[in-house]
């Protein structure tokens, strides 16, 4: 499922015009961007946790050249999903 086929699901079973969907999913989105942004973890009960991790500097590898590089520092999105998703999956 791509964001197309969301957007259209949404509209579909909240009775919304495809327009006023994309807005909707647009700022789910968007929101919980910026929370994770901003450093706060985003809790969805029954669905799961969307959190930010530190990562920390490392060395690596150019695959082609066999290089040496430096990764820098930087933080990366996280999500762990909830008891009810992990249900539903199985």
């Amino acid at each position: 499922m791509n964001k197309n086929d969301l957007v259209a699901s949404v509209a579909n079973d909240s009775g919304l015009s495809k327009a006023d969907a994309v807005k909707a999913v647009d700022s789910v989105f968007d929101t919980i961007s910026k929370a994770l942004s901003n450093g706060s973890d985003v809790r969805l009960v029954g669905f799961g946790t969307f959190s930010v991790t530190q990562r920390r500097a490392s060395e690596g590898r150019n695959p082609r050249t066999g290089e040496r590089i430096q990764i820098p520092a930087s933080r990366q999105p996280k999500f762990k999903a909830g008891k009810a998703l992990k249900n539903a999956v199985n």
